[in-house]
């Protein structure tokens, strides 16, 4: 079938109803309802364990729900056979925690890689150009020729950003962006993430336990515990809440 990749009517890309997810007798996600807007920054905030990284996992069709809905641009994710789940895939970007760069690949054979196997219209000379395009947009056009091995954390991290980018996604899934980096390395990260929402036009969901990547890149967040969302709308919002629950996140996450 030839799919459409559009906002629904209401603006939104999209759409999740009654989300249950267990693992064995572990209750992950129960009972989730949100809808996600064309062009928004979307920041789910949340301890370890909590299920972040299964809804975007669910989201981009890695992951099956138990049961409920979970609409990309108006299809229904688990019931898409595997060509069209492909298709959609090509419009979903998934930035990994660890960036899953391949440490044998220079960081230019590691960008070419998805254009050579997704895009195989392009030639060599339009590959080489999207890849120093990319590049040039996360600021490490001198790394073209670089091993992963050689790149700092924060690099590794934008360079796994430029190589969501260069397939052009609709969608951008962050995963811990910032884990592991250096507090001026994650303010250039949270910048790099708006850059993208600016030029790119992309929807996002960003899953993260760091507040200043929330507050620095959320048009609205979204507090996930015990597997529901307790809370959302703005950073200020949210953390002008005098649910507990909330507050101890708060003081975790200065004490983590």
């Amino acid at each position: 079938m030839t799919m459409e990749f559009k906002p629904g009517k209401d603006g939104e890309v999209i759409r999740i109803r009654d989300l249950y997810k267990s693992f064995g007798d572990l209750e992950v996600l129960r009972g989730i309802n949100q809808d996600i807007l064309d062009t928004e920054n979307f920041v789910v905030l949340g301890r370890s364990g909590q299920g972040k990284s299964v809804l975007i996992k669910i989201i981009s069709g890695l992951l099956k729900p138990d049961s409920g809905s979970v609409k990309v641009f108006g299809y229904e994710v688990p019931a898409l056979n595997k060509r069209a789940l492909m298709q959609l895939r090509l419009q979903v970007g998934f930035s990994f925690q660890n960036s899953a760069l391949y440490d044998s690949m220079t960081v230019r054979e590691n960008l070419e890689f998805p254009l050579v196997r997704n895009a195989r219209h392009l030639t060599r000379k339009e590959i080489r150009t999207e890849v120093e395009s990319v590049l040039d947009d996360v600021g490490l056009l001198q790394t073209l020729n670089q091993m992963p091995a050689e790149l700092s954390g924060g690099q590794r991290k934008r360079i796994g950003i430029a190589r969501t980018l260069i397939l052009r996604p609709k969608i951008m899934l962050y995963d811990e962006p910032t884990s592991g980096l250096d507090p001026i390395t994650c303010i250039e990260i949270n910048n790099l993430i708006n850059h993208v929402r600016e030029k790119y036009h992309t929807t996002s969901i960003i899953i993260t336990h760091d507040l200043t990547c929330a507050k620095s890149t959320g048009d609205r967040v979204a507090m996930l515990y015990g597997g529901e969302f307790i809370k959302e709308g703005t950073f200020d919002e949210v953390f002008g809440s005098e649910d507990e629950r909330i507050k101890q996140f708060h003081e975790y996450n200065f004490i983590n």
